[in-house]
């Protein structure tokens, strides 16, 4: 017998990055195509060659109890935050995080980060170092662990249907929330919060990532560091933060009159297994994830107005992703408005997939593409429509829209969503 798919809808969103502390400052910042990128202040900046990122607007230490953010990593706080403002906006009480009208065994979580808690673990090295075994906190090893943004969050809402943490580099974020909306759509959860968290900016990331030839090195004019598809980009632009989204059954949503932003479609991947780093020139494992997604949903091309690409200010990367999209969308690719919001916020890492669904609902919701900055001249290579500019009405009706995300190791996911 065949087992039913169920519908998938988003319900609530929530943000912590680069241009806002909250989902709506960061969605008025992105409309208004403002960079959240600046000279980095830390002590160690002289250190390294790069010296500039696209560090939170709001620092989550002035948000959280102390009691309690003393005890998270930077990812896992910022991964509370976005929770606690996505379950409001849900309609759920935030009264001890629990929702007396859920069942806790229909709840789950699913949050990812790349990296995990890498600056808490050179942190407390430094403590061993210095002062010796003594004042490594008793903390250290929740902290670190890459996941504990979701257990902390699991923890916040009583979640029991499943607590899951996907690791797959800058996928991460696009891959959980996949993973949620495949938990209801086989009847293990009704309602799943998901995203991504990521807080890695700190001196060995900064150095590694720049001796790899990966990061702008724009570090006299910051916000214009970032610009996807333009023909002088040198390299993304590290960010940190996070963004998620409150998932639930259509059934749900509709028997306790929630306000639903759009349809989560569903989600295609694949893997490249062409390089650990380097895209496959390509975009073959690209097209494969978008073909996977058309075929098992049966979202049409016609429907797709809109891409929040992953775009990440790459030579190689900006290219291959749009080819791929065009190879398999054809001529429907002509009336799809791209959009890559990483020229705005950086690059999440892990955190990223998370943040650009919460824009990619809000683009479907408000029916507006935000711009890509810092676009002063166009690669001939870009085989798309960039939003250039300012943000760009989408038109009425029913409309879908595509957010990709793709990760080192050749991780390809991409998330598809329609209006309601």
């Amino acid at each position: 017998m065949e087992s039913i798919k169920r519908a998938v809808v988003v319900t609530g969103v929530g943000a912590t990055t680069p241009l806002g502390g909250d989902s709506r400052t960061t969605w008025d910042s992105l409309i208004a195509g403002r960079s959240g990128v600046r000279t980095m202040e830390h002590d160690w900046v002289d250190e390294v060659d790069v010296k500039i990122a696209a560090e939170a607007a709001v620092d989550p230490d002035t948000v959280l109890p102390r009691v309690q953010a003393r005890k998270l990593d930077r990812s896992a706080k910022f991964a509370l935050i976005a929770a606690r403002e996505a379950w409001r906006d849900a309609g759920f009480t935030d009264a001890a995080g629990v929702d007396p009208s859920l069942d806790p065994d229909r709840v789950g979580v699913v949050i990812a980060s790349a990296i995990g808690g890498v600056t808490s673990l050179l942190a407390q090295y430094d403590l061993l170092k210095e002062y010796g075994a003594r004042k490594v906190s008793p903390h250290t090893i929740p902290m670190i662990l890459p996941n504990t943004p979701g257990a902390n969050v699991g923890l916040e809402f009583n979640a029991r249907a499943g607590v899951h943490s996907p690791a797959s580099a800058c996928a991460s974020g696009a891959e959980a929330i996949g993973y949620g909306i495949a938990m209801i759509e086989s009847g293990r959860a009704d309602v799943v919060v998901a995203g991504g968290t990521e807080a890695a900016i700190c001196a060995l990331n900064m150095a590694a990532f720049g001796n790899m030839k990966a990061m702008s090195k724009r570090n006299d004019d910051p916000t214009a560091a970032s610009r996807p598809y333009d023909r002088m980009r040198d390299g993304f632009v590290m960010g940190e933060g996070a963004g998620l989204v409150v998932l639930e059954s259509a059934e749900h949503a509709a028997r306790r009159g929630a306000r639903v932003y759009v349809e989560a479609v569903g989600q295609g991947l694949s893997a490249d297994s062409h390089h650990i780093t380097q895209p496959e020139p390509t975009g073959r494992g690209i097209s494969a994830a978008v073909t996977q997604l058309l075929n098992s949903t049966g979202l049409k091309p016609a429907e797709i107005v809109h891409v929040n690409a992953h775009a990440t200010s790459t030579p190689l990367g900006d290219v291959a992703e749009l080819k791929a999209l065009r190879g398999v969308l054809g001529d429907d690719m002509d009336h799809i408005a791209v959009s890559a919001t990483k020229s705005m916020t950086g690059h999440l890492l892990g955190g990223a997939g998370g943040a650009e669904t919460v824009a990619t609902v809000l683009a479907l919701w408000h029916r507006l593409a935000p711009p890509t900055i810092n676009l002063d001249s166009l690669d001939p290579d870009v085989e798309g429509d960039i939003v250039r500019g300012e943000a760009r009405a989408l038109p009425d009706g029913t409309i879908a829209a595509l957010n990709n995300s793709f990760g080192f190791g050749g991780h390809n996911v991409v998330l598809g969503f329609r209006t309601v």
